[in-house]
């Protein structure tokens, strides 16, 4: 009989989190929890589409790969809405067009 594994997975939206705890079996991917967990039917298909995942905040390159460890915790990251870096430079602007400089 195969050894099963205990993971999370987890999936943040701005007005809902999940964290689910999953057995999965020994040799399980990342791929494999993010669709038993289901979570992916609580995004939208354009967010489905552009999904990442990563484990403990360290982004995944090959989900369909790497396997699963005991105690992993699976992230779903959806795409974001706007490029930080872009978001910051125009509060930037629009602080330094107030203040002259």
């Amino acid at each position: 009989m195969a050894e099963r594994l205990a993971i999370e997975v987890a999936l943040a939206l701005p007005e809902r989190q999940w964290l689910l705890r999953l057995e999965l079996e020994e040799g399980a991917t990342v791929a494999q929890a993010v669709l038993a967990s289901g979570l992916l039917d609580q995004l939208t298909p354009e967010q489905r589409e552009g999904y990442r995942v990563g484990i403990f905040g360290k982004q995944v390159a090959k989900p369909e790969e790497r396997k699963l460890l005991e105690g992993e915790r699976v992230e779903i990251y959806r795409p974001l809405l706007a490029d930080p870096k872009e978001s910051r430079k125009r509060r930037a602007e629009k602080a330094r067009a107030k203040t002259g400089l």
